[in-house]
């Protein structure tokens, strides 16, 4: 086994690396794309320095890691940023601007006002009168805070 491990040049670590990404397109989700990459720079590595192969497995987990980490962090902050901007599938989001009809009185405070096909908790600093157009501020938690469009 040592033997195979000394033998192990450049070459073995392209292929091993290329072997990863191929795999990677058949469809491993992400998985083994950094996996083939580090292989890759082990191998590019491997052709400017000659390295022992306890230091080539070494540099092989290190790159795996640190490249899988930077992957991770530049997704975490695209992530992030693009949830702000989005407002498919965040219902609280798509409410805020609407306006709708009151059907019934509701007094100042908290109260329920139905949007659509769905009550929602609702509050307002003025007694409103049925029939009244009133716009959506803001969500406050699962609260509507609406206000009068006179």
């Amino acid at each position: 086994m040592i033997e195979l491990l000394n033998g192990m040049n450049h070459w073995h670590w392209i292929g091993l690396g290329l072997a990863l990404l191929a795999a990677e397109l058949i469809g491993a989700a992400g998985y083994l794309l950094w996996l083939g990459i580090s292989a890759l720079l082990v191998g590019v590595l491997l052709t400017w320095m000659p390295l022992s192969w306890q230091l080539q497995w070494a540099s092989f987990g290190v790159f795996c890691l640190a490249t899988t980490w930077l992957w991770w962090r530049r997704q975490l902050s695209c992530d992030q940023q693009s949830d702000d901007q989005r407002d498919l599938n965040q219902k609280s989001k798509q409410l805020v601007g609407q306006v709708i009809l009151l059907e019934e009185n509701i007094p100042a405070g908290k109260c329920r006002i139905k949007v659509a096909d769905t009550t929602w908790s609702a509050y307002s600093e003025h007694a409103l009168a049925a029939g009244t157009k009133v716009k959506i501020t803001e969500v406050n938690g699962i609260t509507l805070v609406i206000e009068s469009t006179l």
